[in-house]
């Protein structure tokens, strides 16, 4: 049976992410595994991602195995990274996400032209970047992550202040994990799909998979005008 390459290539990634030999079962289902190592989830955490009809979960003990196997054993696949559903299942004390995984291909990708804006490209490690996480709330700019990016960064000035951004922090099965970050009083004016777009760009022409995770709704948003196809979620979760 047949898979499409988008998919493919996603499932490629987190499956090395859980850093154990495992795989997404092809014709649909859940699989647990043990990894106290996985890259998935903070440590010590339990990781969930579906992608398609499959997921994968890794766990840090045998122990948890047991229980979170047969908690989700109840659920249907797309349930598995909902932080309300897992609830319901299994003793949860802390949560992070869900959060929707996009991709996009470079045929599908939807190039935003930036009317009435310039979009300037600077180091990633460039002062002005710090100075517009300052602008932002420290819950966003955390989710973005613009300190970690390995690529040059994107940007929009007003007043010859940054004042949105976007980059990608390359990650393993040559990945781009891209970062977006607009300053709260300009938002909503098309500079995440700018910025973003510039990003993306860079990164398909290296010959690498975007990928936009996104928690809130106006984030994927962005994702979708620019192309990408929502293929999933990712949950961690920590068990009481």
């Amino acid at each position: 049976m047949s898979i499409d390459p988008l998919l493919a290539r996603a499932r490629g990634l987190w499956e090395e992410l859980a850093s154990v030999p495992v795989s997404f079962a092809p014709t649909g289902g859940v699989r647990v595994v043990v990894s106290p190592e996985s890259r998935m989830c903070p440590s010590g955490w339990v990781g969930l991602v579906v992608l398609g009809n499959s997921a994968i979960v890794t766990v840090p003990s045998e122990d948890t195995a047991e229980t979170v196997r047969n908690a989700l054993a109840n659920l249907p696949v797309g349930a598995i990274a909902g932080a309300h559903s897992v609830r319901g299942v299994l003793p949860v004390a802390r949560v992070l996400g869900p959060a929707a995984l996009a991709y996009v291909s470079d045929d599908r990708f939807r190039s935003v032209a930036a009317r009435r804006l310039t979009v300037e490209q600077i180091s990633g490690e460039h002062p002005d970047l710090r100075e517009l996480e300052n602008l932002a709330l420290a819950d966003d700019s955390d989710e973005a992550g613009l300190g970690e990016i390995t690529s040059p960064a994107f940007v929009v000035r007003e007043g010859g202040q940054v004042v949105a951004a976007a980059g990608y922090r390359s990650w393993p099965s040559r990945t781009a994990h891209v970062s977006v970050l607009t300053a709260p009083a300009w938002r909503g004016r098309g500079l995440a799909r700018a910025t973003g777009s510039g990003a993306v760009a860079h990164a398909l022409a290296a010959g690498l998979l975007p990928q936009w995770r996104a928690r809130v709704d106006a984030s994927r948003r962005v994702a979708l005008t620019l192309g990408f196809r929502e293929l999933g979620a990712q949950l961690s979760v920590e068990l009481a």
